[in-house]
């Protein structure tokens, strides 16, 4: 089987996600997508791709890969983060990073040339008495941060 790199819109990269990723609802926006397809035109995985969700990262240079998401097929986790970290830096943004989380090797990553900056230890969640938040099912989970930086 043949993959290649396809253009994917919101709506569609969104409802893939919906249907196949283990622990995450689509995000609520993005900057871009990018999608891997098989010879048959058949979507094996997404990125999405939209600015950091940590504020102190959000400083108009770097991007977040907030959604990987495939099928299973091989090799296509590999795809998405290379094309995402081409393209962002091709958009003029100097750093894009992302988070696996603990469980998860993060080869992917490795083979598309990204490197570890942080271990990030388990958090309770967001919720608060002074902004309260529903649990998204991630709470309590050691995470690794990801850097791809030009």
């Amino acid at each position: 089987m043949n993959l290649h790199l396809v253009p994917v819109r919101f709506r569609e990269a969104a409802a893939f996600v919906g249907m196949w990723h283990r622990h995450h609802q689509p995000p609520v926006g993005m900057v871009f997508a990018v999608g891997v397809a098989d010879d048959d035109g058949v979507l094996r995985g997404v990125a999405i791709v939209g600015r950091p969700v940590a504020r102190h990262f959000d400083n108009g240079q770097t991007l977040e890969v907030t959604r990987s998401c495939t099928d299973g097929t091989g090799n296509v986790n590999s795809m998405l983060y290379g094309a995402a970290r081409r393209a962002a830096f091709a958009l003029g943004y100097t750093r894009l990073i992302t988070y696996t989380q603990a469980g998860e090797t993060g080869a992917s990553l490795r083979a598309a040339g990204w490197r570890v900056l942080a271990e990030r230890p388990a958090r309770p969640g967001w919720n608060a008495p002074s902004r309260p938040r529903e649990a998204n099912g991630t709470e309590h989970m050691p995470r690794t941060l990801w850097e791809a930086a030009a």
